[in-house]
């Protein structure tokens, strides 16, 4: 409560809270919400290219099918992406983090090798590349974001952990003879816990903006799947006479990507209390 409070007063914050929030109950109610569950898939030739108006909303795209009841039920797979990219990321960059930062020694050299190595590329080239090496699917997609999006946790893990490693309490800690698997997780993690946040974060927005770029390039979600990138891609051919079949999905898009970002920064600025005294 205290933090909702205090996200109260930062209004782009609140905002992306919101944002986030709306989405998620949209997702969780898509089928009750998507005004026409039959025209979500099968082509319609009927009802194509219609413009927004009383009866679609949002107009229909170039299958005939409404747009409105695709987004909402888009919402979905765009969120499950988000999601599951940034726990798999969470599961393997946080261990190998807390491991090279408090054992260090060749182990924790090697682990920052490799995580340097991919730092080094650019993670949307890198994860275009591995996506066009395996069959177009948003499990592909999914699994190129993961295998390039992990190295970021590392680093921050890594260094928080270091930092905390010389920390009078893990000293006292040590001296105890505390097991050192009981110090990282119920002492150094829960430490280090809020730049990991932050970044799972900002990182959901960016893993939404990745997929729906590679569905967009045909390496990710295939027809008819409802997805937002794939949606864009699908109806570019009609602009700029049918702009809404692509336009709204790209607003759905940057208004959601939108949403985790300044929730992210929101809660950068509480969490980083070095950051709250350089603004003050």
């Amino acid at each position: 409560m205290r933090l909702l409070r205090k996200l109260a007063h930062d209004v782009p914050a609140f905002i992306g809270l919101i944002i986030i929030l709306s989405a998620c109950l949209v997702a969780l109610f898509a089928q009750q919400l998507a005004p026409y569950p039959e025209l979500a898939f099968e082509s319609n030739v009927m009802q194509r290219l219609k413009p927004p108006g009383p009866e679609f909303w949002l107009g229909t795209d170039g299958h005939g099918r409404d747009i409105l009841t695709r987004l909402i039920l888009g919402s979905r797979g765009t969120l499950f992406a988000a999601v599951s990219v940034v726990g798999a990321t969470l599961l393997i960059g946080v261990p190998l983090g807390l491991i090279a930062g408090y054992w260090g020694g060749w182990l924790g050299q090697l682990i920052m090798r490799i995580t340097d190595t991919f730092l080094a590329v650019p993670q949307l080239v890198l994860a275009m590349v591995l996506a066009h090496l395996m069959a177009p699917s948003l499990e592909s997609a999914l699994t190129a974001l993961v295998i390039t999006y992990w190295p970021f946790f590392a680093r921050i893990v890594y260094a928080e952990t270091r930092r905390l490693k010389s920390a009078l309490f893990v000293e006292a800690l040590q001296a105890l003879n505390v097991s050192s698997a009981r110090i990282l997780i119920l002492h150094i993690l829960p430490n280090a816990a809020g730049p990991i946040i932050v970044r799972a974060t900002i990182g959901m927005g960016f893993a939404i903006l990745t997929s729906a770029l590679l569905g967009f390039l045909g390496m990710g979600a295939t027809a008819p799947s409802p997805d937002w990138g794939l949606a864009i891609a699908e109806s570019r051919d009609f602009l700029p006479d049918a702009w809404w079949a692509s336009t709204f999905p790209g607003l759905a898009i940057l208004i959601l990507v939108l949403g985790f970002n300044l929730f992210g920064d929101g809660l950068r600025d509480l969490i980083d209390p070095r950051l709250r005294r350089s603004r003050a």
